[in-house]
């Protein structure tokens, strides 16, 4: 079975003083909850306190992206190599980079690779807008991203990716895909793509979150879906409780409790 994992994504919210209050108020019961991989992923300033107060927790520190050079004339960049010891993830082409910073198909591949070079875990996120989604273009889109990212990734490397579904739509707005809506596109396009890719074997191991406006009210009947695996949280990842709670609705609908 594939083991869960939860990933928030703090965006830019919380300067790293209360980035470390809020790590602190919530690590001992979080660590308890072994069942389920747990990440957080706070602004570049607060992963070092962050990751210093994790330490030993069980409990996962990410980055929001990162660069594919580790080094260069690239200014605001973190580069890959940069996070070594600090982070053991990083979330890339997460739709409001794609938005906001530009990052294209061919850059998400590119840092794709440059994570996995330096040791790091990409959660590589893919999804379509709402007016891709109104015009039919759902599966093409979410295939053509995923492509995309792993061309050129071996069946090896898949084992330290993790794939997550945003539709876009959904993100920040309240709304979400129904719990079926989210299980046919995760099932039927992004883990069908993934069979096309690497082979049945290979992709039913690749775990796929979905990110699209999770929270405790619907965590449940969307981590009951066969081929959701976890979400990459935004807002409920920023309230102890919520953030939590979202951690034991999900080991229990996967019948971990």
């Amino acid at each position: 079975m594939r083991v869960p994992i939860i990933a928030g994504n703090w965006k830019m919210n919380k300067t790293p003083a209360e980035a470390l209050e809020f790590v602190n108020s919530l690590k001992d019961e979080l660590s308890r909850l072994t069942q389920i991989e747990r990440v957080v992923c706070p602004p570049y300033l607060a992963i070092p306190f962050v990751s210093k107060a994790l330490k030993g927790t069980g409990i996962g520190v990410g980055a929001q992206d990162v660069h594919w050079k580790d080094s260069g004339a690239f200014t605001s960049s973190i580069a890959p190599n940069m996070l070594v010891g600090l982070a053991e993830y990083t979330i890339i082409g997460h739709s409001e980079t794609r938005q906001y910073l530009g990052v294209t198909d061919v850059q998400v591949n590119k840092k794709t690779k440059a994570a996995l070079a330096n040791g790091l875990k990409p959660i590589v996120a893919i999804g379509e807008t709402l007016e891709q989604n109104e015009r039919g273009e759902t599966e093409a889109v979410c295939s053509s991203q995923l492509r995309a990212a792993l061309e050129d990734i071996t069946p090896e490397e898949t084992q330290n990716i993790i794939i997550a579904y945003e539709p876009v739509w959904a993100i920040g707005t309240g709304k979400n895909a129904t719990p079926e809506q989210a299980q046919d596109i995760i099932g039927n396009v992004v883990r069908q793509t993934l069979i096309e890719l690497y082979g049945r074997d290979v992709a039913q191991t690749i775990r796929i979150q979905y990110g699209g406006s999770m929270n405790p009210a619907n965590c449940g009947d969307l981590m009951k879906q066969p081929d959701i695996d976890g979400g990459l949280i935004g807002g409920a990842s920023l309230k102890k409780d919520d953030f939590l709670a979202l951690m034991r609705i999900s080991i229990e609908a996967k019948g971990l409790a």
